[in-house]
C-alpha cells in the first residue's frame, strides 16, 4: 500500500497544525503504534511546536515503512516539512531484550544526545539509547526519505517500547490521569524539557552518518 492509499482509507485521519519551526510527528498513530499520536499532540501543545499525525482507527492496521511516507503523496505532509527546520518523530516498537529501551535514531545526532539526557533524568527506570551502534539497524531511522530526516536540520526518531506507553501488564495497576500512566506523563515532561532547552544542544546541521534502510 502506498502512503496516499492509506490516507484515503476510511478511518484514517491525517492532522497537521503549523506553529513554530520545530515539529513533532507521529505518522503511525492510532490503532498501529498506539499512544504515539497522543504524546505528540500533548508535547506540541505544551511547547508550541508544529505537529503532524496520522491515526488509524480499528480495524485499520497498516504499517508503511517510514521511508515510504513521502511528502509527494500528501499535501499536508509536504506543507509541514516545508515549514519546520527540525523534528522529533515518535514511533512505537516492541522487541525482546528492549522492553525498557527508548531508541533515539535519526540524522540529528547532537539533538538525539540532548533528548537522551532529558529522558534519562525523568525516566530512570528506562534506558535512553542514542549510540547508533547499539540500536538495531532497522530502527535507526537514517534513510534520507524518512520524514524525520527531510527538514534542513534533520531530526530524531524516538522509538518507544510498549511499557512507557502504558500498554503492558506492568501498567494495569498504575493510576491513569487523562488516560495516561505516570511513566507516559514523565515521558511528555522529558520531551517538553528537551525541546524548550534545545538551544543548549545547538540547532546545528546534523553530523554525517552512514545510511541504513529504515
Amino acid at each position: 500500500m502506498r502512503f496516499s492509499e492509506l490516507l484515503a482509507t476510511p478511518g484514517v485521519i491525517e492532522h497537521s497544525q503549523l506553529r513554530s519551526s520545530f515539529g513533532i510527528m507521529a505518522f503511525h498513530g492510532g490503532n498501529l503504534e498506539r499512544v504515539t499520536d497522543d504524546i505528540a499532540q500533548i508535547v506540541a501543545d505544551r511547547t508550541g511546536s508544529s505537529v503532524y499525525t496520522v491515526t488509524q482507527a480499528h480495524p485499520v492496521r497498516e504499517h508503511i515503512s517510514s521511508s515510504k511516507v513521502l511528502r509527494s503523496e500528501s499535501v499536508q505532509l509536504d506543507t509541514f516539512l516545508g515549514h519546520v527546520n527540525t523534528v522529533i518523530a515518535l514511533h512505537g516498537y516492541g522487541r525482546q531484550g528492549f522492553w525498557t529501551s527508548m531508541l533515539l535514531g535519526g540524522t540529528n545526532r547532537p539533538l538525539a544526545a540532548h533528548v537522551a539526557l532529558s529522558l534519562g533524568k525523568h525516566l530512570p527506570e528506562f534506558e535512553a539509547i542514542h549510540d547508533l551502534e547499539a540500536i538495531p539497524n532497522e530502527l535507526r531511522g537514517m534513510h534520507p526519505d524518512n520524514p524525520v530526516n527531510v527538514p534542513p536540520l534533520g531530526g530524531v526518531q524516538l522509538e518507544l517500547p510498549p511499557r512507557v506507553r502504558g500498554l503492558t501488564p506492568h501498567a494495569a495497576t498504575m493510576a491513569r490521569t487523562y488516560g495516561l500512566i505516570a511513566w507516559t506523563h514523565r515521558l511528555v515532561d522529558a520531551l517538553v524539557e528537551a525541546i524548550d532547552s534545545r538551544s543548549v544542544a545547538g540547532e546545528r546541521r546534523p553530523l554525517p552518518e552512514a545510511r541504513s534502510p529504515s
